[in-house]
């Protein structure tokens, strides 16, 4: 038993990286462990009632030997991201004097609390909170986009800054603005995201082109809850998206570079020069995969190969993240280290694994700018520097404090980041995986020593497949189950197969695919990388043959919304069992019962309404949506019938308007759509006032005029107006019975006062009132309007 705890302390001491004697101290004596649980067993009374003071007592004792272990470190990232958290889902822009008002009294609270540790604790927690929340206020700040407010066509000249191509063979770009014409624009944005069916030969990074393009703001949540692409094109600098609607046109690009520009420019072009090297070895799909593991570029994978690598559990593969990195990293040290074993001589008169540690860091510096940097790829490099760095100061590696680490530059740095599925799918997977580890090193220790035993070759090596298999199988099972709630949340999705089809394909990814794409780059200098690079291209091809086959058997796909308190009760539930190592951890089940209830006790919306009244779709029973369009936007209803667990859409059918249709779909005719929900309600959508007049009976009306008003009174259904739609976007909406028939529900994606990436919305044509622009309207009318007080359009 002794030993056991000696092998304990050891390894908690490697997990969190403590000094040996802090964590010798912090290690419980055999009278320590048995006292513990006696007064675990004295707290509960003879009736089977608890002694407060002797679980509050057993409580603290499990507190400072978890501080003693630095589980108060580990938790700064997880109070400032709940900060950051916060600050961004807030309904009002809170000002930098309240958050300094409230930070300041915070830290001088930490130093007076010194010698009282629970008052301590609790004040640095909520200090970090409110540093989280300040940092995404100074992020916010820093950013200040500007946003064009309205749609306008104009003739845009620009800098080329990032060139995609797509798989439907079109071209994206990343467009810094110098000028626009017909009209000039007065609020033009600095960087716009524009589509064009074909560009000028050999543009590259740098280049300048000018064309008629049509300029759109981003748009809103397609529906309350989902992705916003104005929040993430606000962090990220875009101002408007779009398409040239003739082909641009070579211009000049004289002006308006910044210091950083120009190694931007150089290292955007070297980017797309290795891809189109990798593109020139191997085509097809397995080209696009290929380049999308080593440079990043996503858009060209066809969007079938997309589908099943999603729907098996294998899409993480496509984002360069830990695993990429990772085996970078090894396939370097390897090469260095095996080299070195063939000359004993200097191998065992230098230190070669820190000399392969600092190549591979190298190595994995440049894979991070090739790659483009985002935040996977961020997070991943971060730990892997903090663990390379570790070896070569002969410290141990892998650590949740490397975890901590990583995750508090990234909050520091992009706030943002912390709201989206990058960030909580990849630090969610990461500590998971890091506290597995941890946990079963320290199952190995304590176990009991065994004889050495000697098998032969063939058992030797079939003990080293089958180790590496169930080690395969645990992470994907633990990583899998870590990201499965975020996965859920963000995209309705779930993969059942996951764990057999990571079983097959990640060998081939570790051993094939990822140690070719090294040796590819290695031998690119010397002309040499075509042998590696097919190589990979095979490995990938039977990768999307298992990713096609577990696609075709995977019994299930969307699976709904699921309610947000249950996503952050469990969220609380997983913190807790990767930052503590004691009888702390039960601490997770009161939070992981109830998540597991909220998750059955969902509450779907009834209709969803998209933002510019164009769109209405009614969940009707058996898994299906009824919308009002025979082709309605494609990226829409793929979301609403993920969100909503549906599988069929019901397209509307000709018939007479001013009745009711049936109940699964709806009836249109003369510029009104009628339908009939489950419960009873009904459903309008008018092309107009005069069509919605027609209508005042129904239980819910969308009025595709931004000047229609409430046309049926107080008393009547309600009507949500392409003004309303305008300024506060997307709507859910629930039928609820009460004494006189059916109400209606409604809750908006976006509320006012506007926040800063939102208060563009204030500009737009609809917003204000006011029909679409006709040309005869004259430029008054146009998309440059004399832009009024941004406090004078809030709640109008």
């Amino acid at each position: 038993m002794g030993g056991e705890r000696a092998f304990s302390a050891e390894g908690e001491r490697r997990y969190f990286l403590a000094p040996p004697e802090t964590a010798s101290e912090a290690a419980p004596s055999p009278v320590d462990r048995t006292d513990a649980r006696g007064l675990f067993r004295r707290s509960v009374s003879a009736s089977g009632s608890w002694r407060a003071p002797a679980l509050l007592h057993l409580i603290s004792e499990e507190l400072a030997k978890d501080g003693a272990r630095g589980a108060a470190f580990l938790c700064l990232p997880v109070f400032m991201a709940a900060g950051a958290l916060a600050y961004f889902a807030i309904s009002w822009e809170p000002g930098a004097p309240v958050l300094l008002a409230v930070i300041a009294p915070l830290i001088a609270a930490v130093f007076l609390f010194q010698a009282r540790p629970v008052l301590l604790h609790a004040s640095g927690a909520l200090l970090a909170f409110a540093i989280g929340a300040g940092a995404a206020k100074l992020e916010t700040w820093r950013a200040e986009t500007p946003v064009l407010g309205s749609e306008v066509t104009t003739r845009l000249t620009g800098r080329v800054a990032q060139i995609e191509h797509q798989a439907n063979g079109r071209v994206r770009l990343v467009l810094d603005v110098l000028a626009t014409e017909r009209p000039k624009l007065r609020y033009a944005p600095e960087r716009v995201r524009l589509t064009a069916r074909e560009v000028p030969a050999d543009l590259r990074p740098g280049d300048g082109i000018s064309s008629l393009a049509r300029l759109m703001p981003p748009s809103g949540p397609v529906r309350p809850g989902s992705y916003d692409f104005s929040f993430a094109s606000y962090f990220s600098g875009i101002g408007a998206i779009g398409f040239f609607m003739t082909g641009p046109e070579r211009a000049r690009a004289d002006g308006g570079e910044t210091v950083l520009s120009r190694p931007a420019r150089w290292l955007e072009t070297a980017r797309l020069a290795l891809a189109e090297r990798i593109r020139m070895h191997v085509s097809g799909a397995e080209g696009a995969v290929a380049v999308a593991m080593i440079v990043g570029f996503r858009p060209g994978i066809p969007e079938e190969v997309n589908e099943w690598l999603r729907r098996s559990g294998l899409a993480h593969i496509l984002s360069i993240s830990g695993l990429h990195m990772a085996l970078v990293a090894v396939t370097v040290m390897f090469m260095l280290r095996a080299g070195a074993a063939l000359f004993p001589g200097f191998a065992s008169s230098v230190p070669v694994k820190k000399y392969a540690a600092a190549a591979a860091l190298a190595f994995c510096t440049l894979y991070l700018f090739i790659s483009g940097a985002d935040v996977a790829a961020q997070r991943s490099y971060i730990m892997l520097a903090v663990m390379l760095a570790a070896l070569l100061f002969d410290r141990a590696a892998l650590t949740m404090r490397n975890v901590a680490i990583a995750a508090l530059i990234i909050i520091v740095l992009s706030p943002h980041e912390v709201a989206g599925p990058s960030f909580q799918m990849s630090f969610a997977a990461t500590a998971a995986l890091v506290a597995g580890y941890a946990a079963w090193s320290e199952w190995q220790r304590g176990r009991p020593a065994r004889a050495p035993a000697t098998p032969s070759l063939a058992g030797r090596a079939a003990r080293m497949a089958a180790g590496f298999a169930l080690g395969l199988a645990a992470t994907s099972l633990i990583a899998g189950t870590a990201t499965a709630l975020y996965g859920i949340w963000h995209f309705q999705r779930a993969t059942p197969l996951a764990l057999p089809a990571n079983l097959v394909a990640m060998p081939i990814v570790s051993v094939a695919a990822m140690p070719m794409a090294v040796l590819s780059i290695l031998a690119m200098p010397f002309g040499l990388d075509g042998f590696f690079l097919k190589i990979m291209g095979h490995a990938i091809a039977a990768v999307i043959a298992v990713a096609k086959w577990f696609s075709d058997r995977s019994p299930i796909d969307a699976v709904g919304l699921i309610p947000l308190p249950a996503v952050l009760a469990l969220t609380v539930a997983l913190a807790i069992l990767v930052v503590s190592t004691t009888r702390l951890r039960l601490l997770a089940l009161p939070f992981i019962l109830p998540g597991a209830v909220l998750l059955m006790t969902r509450d779907l919306p009834d209709v969803l309404v998209s933002e510019d009244a164009r769109l209405v779709g009614i969940r009707g029973a058996g898994g299906a949506v009824a919308v009002n369009r025979a082709r309605p936007n494609g990226f829409t209803i793929e979301d609403w019938a993920r969100a909503l667990d549906a599988e069929t859409i019901l397209k509307p059918e000709n018939g007479k308007g001013e009745s009711a249709g049936p109940s699964d779909r709806f009836s249109c005719a003369g510029g009104l759509c009628l339908a009939r929900h489950e419960s009873g309600a009904v459903v309008a959508h008018a092309e107009s006032a005069d069509a919605a007049g027609k209508a005042c009976s129904a239980t819910l009306i969308v009025i595709d005029d931004a000047k229609a008003r409430d046309l049926c009174g107080g008393n009547g259904p309600v009507v949500l107006t392409k003004r309303e739609l305008a300024r506060k976007g997307s709507v859910a909406v629930r039928f609820r019975p009460d004494g006189s028939g059916i109400r209606a529900e409604a809750s908006f994606a976006i509320d006012e006062p506007w926040r800063p990436w939102h208060e563009h919305r204030a500009f737009s044509r609809a917003a204000r009132g006011l029909p679409p622009y006709r040309r005869s309207d004259g430029p008054s009318a146009g998309g440059t309007p004399v832009r009024p007080d941004i406090t004078s359009l809030q709640g109008g």
